[in-house]
């Protein structure tokens, strides 16, 4: 995927992304949803789950007044990576064998989770981010504060979208290879 440049195509991309994991995942039987693949995989619920969590932050940091943001991180000292560049960061920490920090793994704390139940708080943890990050910030403060991220380091929020949007993708595959679709 080339450079997501500008905010809307950004917010349009990522809303693309989040709809295609929801409808792909709706699909799933609600055993097969909470079942355990094995080799320290995952569950598919359990990927909505650090997805929920991931996002939450990531909504968050967006929600909050700039001058917190900047008070926290500091301003950044270079301009933001591309989508493609930040992609490849992202990947390289993997292949070096990055993981989900403590923070974001994901906890099936109880019975009461419930497939729907699930799916609806990644509904709305989605579009809180987006309204946030659609509210909150134009073109140029994108590139214009930096937040810390568990395995990138001080990202810029331009970058914490493109993130979001990719990470999104990478789950979704993640999930798509399962292969618990009947």
């Amino acid at each position: 995927m080339s450079q997501l440049t500008i905010k809307s195509s950004i917010i349009e991309q990522t809303a693309r992304a989040f709809d295609e994991l929801t409808n792909y995942v709706m699909e799933i039987k609600e055993r097969k949803f909470f079942l355990f693949p094995g080799n320290n995989k995952w569950s598919v619920a359990e990927n909505i789950l650090h997805l929920i969590k991931s996002t939450q932050t990531t909504s968050l940091a967006c929600r909050l007044p700039k001058f917190i943001i900047q008070w926290v991180a500091g301003k950044p000292n270079r301009p933001s990576r591309n989508y493609d560049e930040l992609l490849a960061r992202y990947q390289m920490k993997l292949q070096q064998g990055g993981l989900a920090s403590v923070r974001y793994e994901p906890k099936l704390l109880s019975k009461k989770n419930s497939k729907e139940k699930i799916i609806c708080q990644w509904e709305s943890v989605t579009g809180r981010y987006l309204k946030a990050l659609n509210k909150n910030w134009n073109e140029q403060t994108l590139d214009s504060y930096i937040v810390p991220h568990p395995l990138l380091g001080k990202i810029t929020i331009r970058e914490l979208a493109y993130f979001t949007h990719f990470h999104t993708l990478h789950h979704l595959r993640t999930i798509r290879q399962l292969e618990i679709i009947e």
